[in-house]
């Protein structure tokens, strides 16, 4: 399976395809999904303040990785529990085993396993999977599509019109400092709702077509690896405050429309 891509052409025949994304969600979803509720052992990253990781963390990035490794080893890998390999290769996975790991160890249902493939530094193939609810998110370059407990079908993202008819998503306020908690309250006092706290699910709501705006700060390249094709394959927007590429992490903002977005980085951008 060796990939024949240039910096102008994707040939897309030569890449995975929705059958092996499906093959790593269902390997991590088995190292997962029984963990969860389960009293797993948490332990902390950091010596000063928390950053959980489980043992069903980083043995769901092991069984992506096995996968991987067996079938695309000339693609690099960018994870969140074993580090990177091959990062300067042309096709690299970008891997989040549990985003989410707060809501997972809480028994909150709004966690989800990020698949993500980039092709010279671009986002073009990702999923989100929540084995607990059964749903999955897979976009790769003919579209976007949801398969769960309601069917399959494509994915679109709804035009609410403007900033006032938007409901708006952050994992938690209390994450932005400063002038990014001004920016962020003067957004979230104009919209028609907002929730809080979760995490990688906001961004399939968006897709969807359930919400409108996701606003967050202080993400890593394997927080929005999976996430970016999905939005963008469903036709939303998903970029830095400043407009750059989000493959990299980041101040991110993603937006079901123009209307909304350009209100809402007008505000962040001051």
């Amino acid at each position: 399976m060796k990939s024949a891509i240039d910096r102008h052409h994707t040939d897309f025949a030569m890449l995975p395809d929705r059958s092996f994304f499906n093959r790593l969600a269902e390997a991590a979803k088995a190292e997962t999904l029984p963990r969860f509720r389960s009293g797993v052992d948490v332990v902390n990253k950091l010596s000063s303040g928390f950053d959980p990781v489980t043992e069903g963390d980083r043995a769901a990035e092991a069984a992506i990785r096995a996968l991987i490794e067996e079938h695309f080893p000339e693609h690099g890998i960018l994870g969140e529990e074993f580090g990177n390999v091959g990062l300067d290769r042309e096709n690299v996975w970008v891997i989040d085993p549990i985003d989410g790991t707060r809501a997972f160890i809480s028994g909150v249902p709004v966690w989800g396993t990020l698949i993500g493939l980039q092709t010279n530094g671009r986002a073009i193939m990702g999923m989100i999977e929540q084995p607990f609810t059964g749903e999955r998110y897979f976009a790769d370059q003919s579209g976007s599509y949801y398969t769960g407990p309601e069917g399959e079908r494509k994915l679109k993202v709804r035009d609410c019109g403007v900033l006032a008819n938007a409901i708006l998503f952050t994992t938690s306020p209390h994450l932005f400092t400063g002038a990014e908690m001004d920016k962020y309250r003067e957004i979230e006092s104009q919209v028609r709702l907002f929730r809080y706290g979760t995490d990688c699910y906001a961004y399939a709501l968006l897709a969807a077509g359930h919400i409108d705006l996701v606003i967050e700060n202080g993400l890593k390249p394997y927080d929005v690896g999976g996430i970016i094709p999905v939005v963008e394959k469903a036709g939303g927007i998903m970029t830095t405050w400043d407009g750059g590429r989000p493959e990299n992490g980041g101040s991110i903002i993603a937006a079901g429309s123009q209307a909304v977005y350009d209100a809402a980085v007008a505000v962040l951008r001051r």
